[in-house]
């Protein structure tokens, strides 16, 4: 399936359906009155997010959506049908965007969050529902209301637990199709990835979904390569794995390349806990891994992990690493239970003034 991140499209709600003016006839009913019913409601528009989707490739080629309307009001107090609501079916990580693609609408982070983002026009009231005692035989009925339309933008930011990131062929589709039964393309040339993978991956009873990110090279930013479009994938990640190649001419500059690109698209991604691995390792003995790595850790001022997809060196410590940095800030992000309980079991101060003999 081809993927999709961006999708601009069209909608439009339902117009709602028009009142009727009737007046009842009947044999041997001397004054029937009027009997005009309601129009119906027009079709709203709402976008949903499901689990079974990590695409938008539904939208790449059906740009326009509309609801139906309202059915119109009938003679004998016979209202209209509402118009049949349409739904969007989008991936779990959608953002709606206003045209201007900045204004954001709603972001759907959860299994079945729905929002609706064009609403379906009211009926208009037939001309029975005029009727008083000072105007028994209105003639009058309302239109139903207008419809709503707008151009948005979909687009979607994969939620995974960590990203893969680093220069082209450093080996990050590689360790993705080891840790996981994901298939990325891989070939030895620069930007064999094309467009971000996901895996799951598992190590020690616990998953672990990783999303790998196309390379990024110095430039991204101004969109040099394939730019820093697919960074945004890695935005709700909870940690990032850096892999930098053993083959590299200068590790240190590697590094910072990359480093530079994520300041540089800024959204936090720069702030993030960061794990660094020395990649495809297989090819060096063990004097010069310890020789690059004390190099690389002088730089990025943590310890690096040295591993091989080849060879599955490291890749256990690097999947653990990451498992425990994930369950770290799953733990931040959640309030104290502990604390709580305890804040609210404080007893009261008690606010009497002292006083003294």
């Amino acid at each position: 399936m081809k993927f999709l991140d961006q999708a601009k499209i069209y909608i439009k709600s339902g117009a709602g359906g028009a009142g009727s003016v009737s007046f009842h006839r009947e044999k041997y009913v001397e004054y029937g009155g009027p009997d005009g019913g309601d129009g119906g409601r027009g079709g709203h528009v709402w976008v949903e997010a499901i689990t079974n989707l990590n695409t938008l490739i539904d939208y790449r080629f059906q740009q326009h959506f509309k609801a139906s309307i309202g059915g119109h009001g009938m003679g004998r107090n016979r209202h209209g049908a509402n118009g049949d609501d349409i739904t969007l079916k989008v991936p779990v990580g959608t953002q709606v965007y206003e045209e201007d693609n900045e204004t954001l609408i709603v972001d759907l982070t959860e299994e079945g969050q729905r929002f609706r983002i064009a609403r379906g026009g009211n009926g208009g009231f037939g001309n029975a529902h005029f009727k008083s005692a000072t105007n028994q035989a209105p003639r009058n009925a309302n239109p139903g209301q207008e419809s709503e339309e707008r151009t948005i933008w979909l687009r979607l930011k994969l939620i995974a637990d960590a990203g893969i990131i680093g220069l082209p062929n450093a080996g990050k589709s590689t360790y993705l199709a080891t840790v996981s039964a994901a298939k990325p393309k891989i070939a030895d040339y620069p930007f064999t990835t094309l467009h971000p993978n996901l895996g799951v991956a598992r190590i020690d009873t616990r998953g672990l979904v990783l999303a790998d990110i196309p390379g990024l090279i110095e430039g991204a930013h101004e969109g040099v390569g394939i730019g820093d479009r697919f960074l945004g994938h890695v935005e709700r990640t909870r940690a990032l794995l850096h892999l930098v190649s053993a083959l590299e001419d200068d590790l240190v500059t590697a590094y910072n390349t990359v480093r530079g690109e994520l300041e540089a698209y800024g959204h936090g991604l720069a702030d993030k806990k960061e794990i660094v691995a020395l990649s495809k390792v297989d090819t060096l003995d063990e004097e010069l891994i310890t020789m690059l790595s004390a190099e690389l850790e002088a730089v990025c001022g943590s310890k690096v992990l040295a591993l091989s997809s080849a060879t599955n060196r490291g890749i256990e410590d690097t999947l653990r690493a990451l498992a425990d940095e994930v369950e770290a800030q799953k733990k931040a992000e959640q309030p104290d239970e502990d604390d709580e309980r305890w804040a609210t079991n404080l007893p009261e101060h008690d606010h009497r003034e002292e006083t003294t003999d």
